[in-house]
């Protein structure tokens, strides 16, 4: 009876002590050859509008038939993209973009999405694992470059992201396994009617 009781106390006090790596996590990367923000964006900052050429953008591994995650976008999308209303002109937008409209199907902007991100939930498991308390931590980055090549040579680029995530989400359900169990009802209600 003894040894029993000690297991349990044991077993007891290893779920409530917060053991925050039986918790699960997660971890995306895309697969690209840049392992952090700051190498992606000098590899982009190495394109030069009016230079750069299509064979030496795939020597520095910004090919959109090899990198992944990769969006090429015709003329018409980057009329969307960079004219989305009648109120924004030819004028209006950089020479590169003019001088990709007027080339058409001879033209094509290459859309990258470049990320690691990281989330770990952490806290105590028992309050975890039946929905009491949830504590999320997502760190990383994103880099999204565009680069715009008419007749094998880059006229245009662009790049948005964020160079430093780092956000933390704490869920609280005072009701813990029962929180949700209203819309449960509702819905195993409606269904019976």
């Amino acid at each position: 009876m003894k040894k029993k009781l000690c297991v349990l106390l044991i077993i007891v006090a290893f779920f409530t002590s917060g053991c925050s790596s039986l918790l699960p996590s997660t971890r995306r990367d895309i697969g690209s050859r840049w392992e952090t923000f700051d190498e992606a964006k000098t590899a982009f900052d190495n394109v030069v509008p009016y230079k750069t050429t299509s064979e030496e953008l795939e020597s520095m591994g910004i090919d959109p038939f090899t990198t992944p995650n990769t969006e090429i976008l015709t003329y018409l999308d980057i009329i969307h993209r960079f004219m989305p209303n009648p109120s924004i002109t030819e004028e209006d937008i950089a020479q590169g973009i003019q001088d990709c409209l007027s080339a058409k199907d001879d033209c094509q902007a290459h859309e990258f999405v470049v990320k690691e991100i990281s989330k770990k939930r952490y806290g105590n498991l028992i309050l975890d694992f039946f929905n009491f308390k949830r504590q999320t931590r997502t760190s990383g980055w994103e880099f999204h470059p565009l680069i715009v090549v008419k007749d094998d040579l880059v006229v245009y680029k662009m790049w948005s992201g964020k160079p430093n995530i780092n956000e933390t989400v704490e869920e609280t359900n005072p009701l813990g396994p029962l929180q949700n169990t209203g819309n449960f009802l509702t819905k195993l209600v409606n269904g019976l009617i």
